[in-house]
């Protein structure tokens, strides 16, 4: 099955950028693990939440608003796009995350096939 695991930091937590991630051990045996059991299909790390452009529509009406979707105590950092035998094995991966294990946390959401 296939599962997204959407990687949530806390507002005001530590950002790194592509380069610090991929000099931190924590991170760097995480992704050594999971690409070497080939089971992330894909993903992307994203800009902070400060960059993000929300679109609305109201009748004929496109409203825009700087920043994301929703106020919160985290926002998206990056999604993952597994594949694993169950929800049990995508559990097991996310709890893994260094994310998960910093303060933040780690949605995992079945993918509709």
């Amino acid at each position: 099955m296939k599962y997204v695991l959407f990687i949530c930091t806390p507002v005001g937590g530590e950002e790194l950028s592509p380069v610090e991630i991929a000099d931190d051990p924590r991170f760097t045996s995480y992704i050594e693990e999971v690409r070497g059991r080939d089971l992330v299909k894909g993903g992307a790390r994203l800009r902070p939440s400060t960059d993000a452009t929300t679109v609305r529509v109201q009748g004929d009406e496109v409203l825009l608003s700087d920043g994301p979707f929703m106020e919160s105590k985290e926002y998206v950092a990056g999604i993952d796009i597994i594949e694993v035998a169950d929800l049990d094995e995508a559990i097991a991966l996310a709890s893994r995350h260094p994310a998960a294990l910093a303060g933040g946390s780690v949605e995992v959401r079945p993918v509709w096939e």
